[in-house]
């Protein structure tokens, strides 16, 4: 019984739900899905009735994608903000997949005894060089061409902003891990929970919206062994403190070789995959090494974000 993760699947594309459609069923095994399934009800609702049926249990964290509310919608008076987040899980728990507003479960199968613990907790643009204002962050990213479309379909109602929504999720969250069982936990996570481990070559002022500084030390204070991510669209692995970061995108068509299977994309969590090497703590500074299409990483590869030429649109 094995704990594996895949997110950012996107399933708005038709090729991403061909590749997604032979996944190889694992019905003792439990799936993450990582947020960033898709776009709509129906994306969330495919996603669930093709890989439910395939695995033991499914656990879902929300992206900022699933988020969105177009603005035909909004005239239509559709949820938006929490509203649209609390659709999501209704949605998900009507098919008994686990959500971050579900008490933690403590994994016993392969690498156990884990607690797994799902997360929401968005971004505030702190992820910006220390001469950039926080008013002046999406303003810094837009003089190199990028405005990610979270400004225009993430609406945070009822917080006052998307800054306001994470951090009362991160106080919320923050709340519940403390007083969380003490075991090795498995923090799930959209977006990454560093600063340092966002590393885009193409697109490096698209930080603002990939996370909060809040979250910088939680593998330490929470006992983590794991830590699962995507949004990045940079499939990897990384090592700090001695914990394993692991970033589990799928991704756009564009972003990966046309021979990868989805098969290759899931990652195994618990216990590891096969050759990995548990490193010790070094320090408590945030000492790290990496790897991208390693052994360590079961996904062989590590794909780009779009180029800036193309809109960014993680």
């Amino acid at each position: 019984m094995k704990l594996l993760a895949i997110s950012d699947l996107h399933v708005g594309y038709a090729k991403n739900r061909e590749l997604l459609a032979e996944i190889t069923p694992r019905p003792d095994d439990w799936l993450i899905l990582g947020g960033d399934l898709g776009e709509t009800d129906d994306h969330l609702r495919w996603v669930i009735d093709t890989l439910g049926p395939r695995f033991a249990k499914l656990v879902w964290v929300p992206g900022n994608h699933e988020l969105y509310v177009h603005p035909d919608d909004k005239t239509k008076g559709a949820p938006r903000g929490e509203a649209r987040y609390q659709r999501l899980v209704d949605i998900c728990r009507a098919a008994a997949v686990l959500t971050p507003e579900d008490p933690y479960v403590t994994w016993t199968g392969d690498g156990g005894p884990h607690l797994i613990a799902p997360l929401f907790l968005l971004y505030d643009y702190s992820f910006r060089p220390a001469h950039v204002a926080e008013q002046d962050a999406v303003a810094w990213a837009v003089e190199s061409g990028l405005l990610c479309s979270d400004e225009m379909l993430l609406d945070p109602h009822p917080h006052p902003s998307r800054q306001a929504w994470c951090h009362a999720r991160v106080a919320l969250t923050e709340a519940r891990l403390a007083a969380a069982p003490n075991l090795p936990k498995v923090l799930i996570n959209h977006f990454p929970m560093r600063e340092d481990l966002v590393r885009l070559r193409w697109i490096p002022r698209f930080s603002i919206w990939c996370g909060t500084r809040k979250t910088h030390d939680w593998h330490l204070r929470f006992g983590a062994a794991v830590v699962v991510t995507g949004h990045l669209h940079i499939p990897r692995t990384d090592w700090i403190d001695g914990v394993r970061f692991e970033e589990v995108s799928f991704g756009y068509p564009r972003q990966r070789p046309a021979s990868l299977t989805a098969d290759q994309c899931v990652r195994e969590i618990l216990p590891g995959p096969p050759g990995l090497v548990h490193l010790t703590p070094s320090s408590s500074s945030g000492t790290s090494s990496s790897s991208s299409g390693t052994s360590s990483s079961s996904s062989g590869t590590s794909a780009p974000p779009a180029p800036p030429s193309e809109p960014p649109r993680a």
